[in-house]
């Protein structure tokens, strides 16, 4: 697909374009819809409105993701570059929140941003990126010098974070990050701050979502192709696996995966289902020790992904919390109704078992910055999943449809990792044609996710207001895009149920 071409429309236009790039989901084909609407910026203050965004303003910071860069870290390095990863996202929620609370100061003075704000990030990001160095080089590792460019930040405007952030393939066909296209997420310099700036980027706590970021589903033509022919070896069977939907409300702010040990290493809320005694602190042991919210008590896994707030000028229990309103995640989150977990195989080949301890991340939760090379997000609306699924927008559903999120893992592995220094490279995607994995993996179970909520369809105003916008929680300055949800998956089994689950897929059963 071509790059998106955005065009000034008057307040009252709203346009849906189809777009027409091809990805994978859970072995069938799909594209994703990309919208342009108006931008806008109202001075109604109500907040069960979200508001569109001055196309001029300076929206938010893009920061390089040095986490992604990190290849080959020494496991006696690992705690501290991980701690040290952790601290750049903190910064960078730092700098988003002055940036956001310096609006007037911003229009003012031209420089204001540079000065005050994008070069004091600099050095500590320059501080902090010489620390992981020292932390990989004094337990003999190598340490790639070019790395200490990415300290530096540039800001993007509101018309470069709304829909159509240019060509992608909605991440299936990266190789679970290992053929990545190069973007750092180096935005443009910011533009002039003599014209005004806005009191807010769009949503409740003024960090989205706009009007561009929903589309209506009943206006997108249908995108969903063909999945990819079985051969002979292909593994047809599957397994469900019955866990919940997070109805005990067990959530945090953490991520053990990115950033162990860490609190609030996540920045925005998840709720997790399996496992429950995932946090910052769990380790391979405390988790096998753990209870489990799956029926099938064998099953320790952990299943966790963002939660899903519905910004109708309501507040929840964390809106004073870090990771919540004090990071512009706010609103009331929403339970599933429904959340289906279900193990399939390939159309290609038998499966291996996942090995114990293994760690997916499927999606990228920055790619406001980071573009869409790693995406992985898919929207729908029930009755028409089978037609339209959607990356780079939120559905708005007719009445009587709900809203759906879709999540198909990387279902080759290396053989030897759970896990590697970027959370990507030992694990990848299938080829999207044949369904067969490349580099020497091997293909293993392919953990698939349907999370369905009920959700009052959002409206879009004359004003360009959206009136009941919804939005995935996420890291402050990636203002709540579509294409930034994510789901994070660690393997824990016991009784032999990796086997037992590799083995019904291959077999052609229906486990659960």
């Amino acid at each position: 697909m071509g790059r998106n071409i955005r065009k000034r429309r008057s307040p009252l236009t709203v346009k849906v374009i189809a777009a027409s790039a091809a990805v994978v989901l859970g072995g069938g084909g799909l594209l994703y819809a990309q919208m342009n609407a108006s931008a806008h910026e109202s001075n109604n203050s109500a907040q069960n409105y979200t508001k569109a965004a001055a196309a001029s303003a300076v929206a938010t910071i893009s920061c390089p993701d040095v986490g992604q860069k990190l290849t080959n870290v020494p496991a006696k390095a690992k705690q501290g570059v991980a701690t040290e990863l952790a601290n750049l996202d903190k910064q960078i929620t730092e700098a988003y929140a002055r940036l956001a609370s310096t609006r007037q100061a911003q229009a003012n003075d031209a420089n204001f941003v540079q000065n005050a704000i994008v070069g004091p990030l600099k050095e500590k990001r320059a501080a902090t990126i010489n620390r992981i160095r020292l932390d990989i080089t004094r337990v003999g590792g190598t340490f790639d010098n070019s790395l200490s460019q990415l300290a530096a930040c540039t800001t993007q405007s509101a018309n470069q974070t709304t829909a159509g952030q240019g060509n992608n393939n909605g991440g299936q066909n990266n190789n679970g990050g290992q053929n990545n296209n190069g973007n750092t997420g180096q935005a443009s310099a910011a533009p002039s701050a003599s014209a005004s700036a806005p009191a807010n980027i769009g949503g409740q706590a003024g960090n989205g979502p706009v009007a561009a970021d929903f589309v209506d589903i009943t206006k997108v033509a249908p995108n969903v192709l063909s999945k990819p022919a079985k051969t002979g070896q292909a593994s047809t069977g599957t397994f469900t696996t019955r866990c919940g939907t997070n109805q005990n409300k067990n959530h945090n702010t953490d991520n053990v995966i990115v950033a162990p040990g860490v609190t609030n290493g996540a920045h925005h809320l998840h709720d997790y289902v399996g496992n429950q005694k995932v946090n910052a602190f769990a380790t391979n042991d405390s988790m096998l020790a753990a209870p489990s919210s799956c029926q099938n008590q064998s099953d320790l896994s952990s299943y966790y992904w963002p939660v899903v707030r519905v910004q109708d000028g309501t507040q929840d229990f964390d809106q004073n919390a870090d990771g919540g309103g004090k990071e512009g995640n706010v609103g009331k989150i929403l339970t599933p109704v429904q959340a289906q977990i279900k193990y399939v195989g390939s159309p290609a080949s038998k499966v291996v078992a996942m090995p114990q301890f293994l760690r997916i991340i499927t999606g990228d939760a920055k790619t406001t910055t980071n573009g869409l090379a790693n995406a992985n997000a898919h929207w729908s609306c029930t009755g028409f999943e089978n037609k339209v699924q959607l990356t780079t927008q939120y559905p708005i559903c007719p009445q009587g449809s709900n809203v759906v999120r879709t999540f198909a893992f990387q279902s080759c592995w290396d053989g030897v990792n759970i896990d590697s220094a970027n959370h990507r490279t030992h694990v990848a995607f299938a080829d999207p044609a044949s369904g067969v994995c490349g580099n020497g993996f091997k293909a293993i179970p392919q953990l698939t996710m349907r999370l369905v909520y009920k959700i009052t369809p959002p409206t879009i105003q004359a004003d360009g207001t959206v009136k009941n916008a919804f939005a995935v929680d996420g890291f402050p300055e990636q203002l709540h895009k579509p294409s930034t949800d994510h789901d994070d998956f660690i393997s824990v089994t016991k009784n032999n149920l990796a086997a037992t689950i590799a083995n019904c897929i291959n077999t052609g059963k229906r486990c659960q």
